[in-house]
């Protein structure tokens, strides 16, 4: 399957050999780092993009990890971390973008094209996004793409050394 949903200015589209360059121009910055989980790595090395690209090639169709790509470019991404057991139609939805690219809409315009095609393409009834406390921009590109604060839960990561307070936000399937 080839996926490639267009928005106004961005096209999101899995990630292929050849974007390792701009993946870790973009993600190898602390100040991104400090907005995600530990799962993503920093510093962000050429291996790493490696490694991640690999993975995402290798992915079954729908793709759930997408590259968010302006003027030809990677720079960020969005994806989707599905739930289990009796969660199973709850998938976590996550993104970034370089911080060259903060504050001009695009992280909204990604998320909103995103959440569209998850309910339209995998099962999920319901989609979740948790925020550190410390991230409150990315507060503001959920609620604009049609997130609600379900809960606030304190102290629930400890990000960087430091336990910080989790903003919980969901958007339900249509019906």
């Amino acid at each position: 399957m080839s996926i490639r949903l267009e928005s106004e200015r961005l096209l999101l589209r899995p990630w292929q050999t050849g974007d390792e360059e701009a993946l870790v121009r973009h993600a190898d910055n602390r100040r991104v780092w400090q907005t995600l989980r530990d799962r993503f790595p920093h510093p962000y090395t050429m291996a790493d993009a490696r490694a991640f690209i690999q993975l995402a090639e290798r992915s079954p169709d729908p793709p759930a990890d997408l590259a968010i790509v302006h003027a030809g470019e990677p720079i960020g991404g969005i994806g989707l971390q599905p739930q289990t057991d009796v969660a199973r139609f709850n998938s976590e939805v996550g993104y970034w973008l370089g911080e060259p690219f903060w504050g001009r809409g695009f992280a909204t315009e990604a998320l909103q094209r995103f959440s569209t095609y998850a309910f339209e393409h995998f099962p999920f009834e319901r989609l979740e996004a948790w925020i550190f406390s410390s991230n409150p921009a990315s507060a503001r590109v959920l609620a604009k793409a049609g997130y609600a604060h379900e809960a606030t839960l304190a102290r629930a990561v400890c990000k960087d050394g430091r336990f910080l307070d989790c903003h919980l936000y969901v958007r339900f399937r249509p019906r």
